[in-house]
């Protein structure tokens, strides 16, 4: 069987299909290579595919075929010339960032990015001279201001993780290009399935695979999307040397999850909206932030540039800490963890979970206060899901 090509059908058909090469075997289901190196038939197969001569694999660190079938796969559902799979959504980041910057480069990120990547960029890249101006995600002013002569990336979620925030891609990818600077959005809430970011001018996509691609919350692994340009000799000699690898049976994991993307986001996003009106509806609830709800500033944006509005959201209860607290205690249904994208619906308490590295006064900044809840909301009836909060809410 010969790889289809990805540009002849639709995102369904290659969610499917796209990647795929059968062995002469003849299997239905794509295999996992478990396998750390390759045997060549001779010295000089083997010098050729090491120089780059050949193609080929060589060591399942930088190419074994499981993983070439998720990268492939991606790209295609992405609108990508290529796909870096790596172990993690923030070995992602990091590898995006350790390839494409160097010292003295400048970074401009929205302070509403995921807790851990702010730590990332504060506490680590900052040892190897890299520095980062955080700026309020829809303020484009700001953005435009905060860009210097060193400014050589932006860095974005969209929608951010947990206000859901909605940044305008065109708008930033207009800013970002008219200072030479490379356009890097996280698509991780959104998935393929719900936004397309190359289409809106980004240069690079990031995805923690962990949350939507997998759907079931059982494995690890990241990738970084982009041209050949971009990623075939940086990004993907940072991996080959660093050693930011994703394993071949995660990456089989992650192929069966792209099969049902577009069926889960659309249960994901229908079940989402009707908890999100739920709450709004709750007199213990001060605020309720989902897109796709009339009273989220982006609401008209997110219409336009995404197919749906995702399956998290978040809302916010007086009393602090201790209430936010109780309301997650007294959930029964709802598993308490700090992972999103799940089958399962999950619940957390930002500030002191997934948020609790940033400091009182980057987490205010970021809107993260302490009576904040967020939820990811999975596939259960939605009259369970609701009975659930409302158990928690009369706490």
């Amino acid at each position: 069987m010969a790889k289809i090509d990805p540009k002849q059908y639709g995102s369904n058909t290659n969610a499917v299909r796209a990647g795929q090469v059968r062995s002469a075997e003849g299997e239905h289901s794509e295999p996992i290579v478990t396998t750390s190196s390759f045997v060549f038939k001779d010295a000089a197969e083997a010098a050729a595919r090491f120089s780059g001569d050949a193609p080929g694999n060589i060591y399942s660190r930088f190419t074994n075929p499981t993983v070439r079938t998720f990268e492939e796969r991606l790209a295609a559902l992405e609108g990508a010339e290529r796909c870096v799979a790596t172990s993690s959504g923030m070995s992602a980041i990091l590898s995006t960032c350790m390839a494409l910057l160097k010292a003295g480069d400048h970074i401009v990120a929205s302070r509403s990015i995921f807790g851990t990547t702010v730590g990332l960029f504060d506490n680590i890249l900052s040892k190897f001279g890299l520095s980062t101006t955080f700026v309020e995600l829809t303020d484009y002013m700001a953005w435009e201001t905060a860009i210097g002569s060193e400014t050589k990336m932006l860095f974005l979620e969209t929608p951010s993780n947990p206000l859901t925030e909605i940044a305008d891609i065109s708008r930033l990818a207009e800013i970002a290009h008219s200072k030479g600077c490379l356009l890097v959005v996280d698509n991780c809430l959104c998935t393929p399935a719900l936004q397309q970011p190359f289409s809106l001018g980004a240069d690079i996509v990031i995805h923690s695979a962990t949350k939507y691609l997998d759907g079931q919350g059982r494995c690890i692994g990241g990738a970084v999307l982009g041209s050949d340009e971009l990623l075939a000799e940086d990004v993907v000699g940072f991996l080959r040397t660093a050693g930011t690898t994703m394993s071949p049976f995660n990456a089989w994991v992650f192929l069966k999850g792209l099969e049902t993307l577009h069926l889960r986001m659309k249960t994901h996003c229908d079940n989402a909206f009707q908890v999100a009106e739920w709450l709004e509806k709750q007199a213990k609830v001060t605020r309720v932030y989902y897109p796709g709800l009339t009273s989220h500033p982006q609401h008209d944006l997110a219409k336009t540039q995404q197919s749906g509005f995702g399956g998290v959201l978040s809302f916010e209860v007086e009393g602090g800490q201790q209430a936010a607290w109780n309301v997650v205690d007294s959930t029964s249904l709802f598993s308490i963890t700090a992972n999103l994208g799940d089958a399962k619906s999950t619940i957390t308490h930002p500030a002191t979970t997934t948020h609790h590295r940033l400091t009182d006064e980057q987490r205010v900044e970021a809107g993260i206060n302490e009576g904040l809840i967020r939820l990811s909301i999975g596939f259960e009836d939605v009259s369970d899901l609701t009975r659930d909060l409302a158990a928690g809410l009369s706490s």
